[in-house]
């Protein structure tokens, strides 16, 4: 069994199901492998690495470090890092081990190099029903995971060539179909009208507001008409929100920092690009806490989890608290 996750993991060979789906970022035009690359018929070129597409756009500034890595990387096979070594059944892939306080939010710090079993959220989307699914900067593949296992066929799309290393991994060791890419949420490499579900979670705030729009507009090009979309950001008026704004004196975020959005502006926003959107509570006190999640964690943060899921609840026969919420959802269908 070993042999084979390593076999899979060092073939050059980009899945045929994946192929299908991916177009060049630049023109939207059909990509052909040819051995380590993906070429368009405009000669653009891009790097595959492990099997993997690095479809990043090297002209442009990469909105994190780790796109810039990808693409050392992808420019240089010779200097690739070596596979990392896949988990054994019930054991945790080491990546996720050392990444969960960056990815899941400052309640799961305490679990790094602890947990003991992948923190999977609850997805609040209906059955998926085989509906082609993207995410948007899915990291080591959480979302990704509980959509596959709610019926959808997901893809996921990041800049880290490390964390989609990992979310493969993480997929063959609990037996979920999934595809990934190394790519640019900006300049998504797919064609119009390929999915019928986006999500995207503690990711489009950290890029400017001028980034996160551009990324909605790629979305809306990419999800086909009536599609559904589902993107969670910070609101700027919630408690735990305007406690960090304060650390910074209220200046917008640089690099990779968080940027806060008023409920209004997200509402105006997603409707600009969409044309429908409706705002709701997601949660409290935090961006990242899953009630899911709650017997992972210490006993001291169950009680923010707790106490964030009965106000979130709350917040559906009282909306007026979405106002004050820290995590707000943003969802609606594409209106053609």
């Amino acid at each position: 069994m070993a042999s084979t996750l390593a076999d899979a993991t060092t073939d050059p060979t980009v899945d045929k199901a994946l192929l299908e789906l991916l177009v060049c970022p630049r023109d939207h035009q059909v990509l052909e492998q040819r051995k380590h690359h993906l070429l368009c018929p405009s000669g653009h070129r891009y790097p595959i690495v492990e099997g993997i597409p690095i479809l990043l756009l090297s002209e442009i500034p990469q909105t994190h470090v780790e796109g810039t890595r990808s693409l050392q990387v992808g420019a240089s096979c010779e200097s690739m890092p070596a596979s990392l070594p896949s988990p054994l059944p019930g054991e945790i892939d080491p990546f996720v081990q050392d990444i969960i306080g960056a990815t899941n939010g400052m309640l799961y710090v305490r679990l790094v190099g602890k947990l003991t079993d992948y923190p999977i959220p609850y997805l609040r989307l209906p059955q998926g029903n085989g509906k082609r699914f993207l995410e948007i900067g899915c990291n080591w593949g959480r979302w990704c995971v509980a959509a596959a296992r709610m019926g959808y066929r997901p893809v996921g799309i990041d800049p880290s060539l490390k964390g989609i290393r990992a979310a493969r991994q993480v997929a063959r060791q609990l037996g979920i179909e999934v595809h990934y890419v190394v790519g640019d949420g900006r300049h998504l490499p797919f064609a119009a009208g390929t999915f019928d579900q986006v999500f995207s979670y503690s990711v489009l705030q950290h890029l400017s507001k001028e980034n996160a729009r551009l990324t909605l507009q790629e979305v809306a090009r990419a999800l086909h008409s009536a599609g559904g979309f589902l993107v969670q950001m910070p609101n700027c008026f919630g408690i735990r929100c305007l406690y960090h704004q304060a650390r910074r004196g209220f200046h917008e975020g640089r690099d990779f920092d968080v940027r806060y959005w008023t409920p209004r502006e997200l509402a105006s926003t997603f409707r600009a690009t969409f044309g429908s959107a409706r705002v709701f509570v997601d949660g409290f006190f935090s961006l990242n806490a899953q009630i899911s999640d709650v017997n992972l964690l210490p006993w001291k943060y169950r009680t923010v989890v707790y106490a964030s899921e009965t106000l979130r609840k709350i917040s559906v026969v009282f909306p007026p608290l979405t106002y004050v919420a820290d995590s707000l959802y943003i969802e609606g269908t594409v209106k053609r």
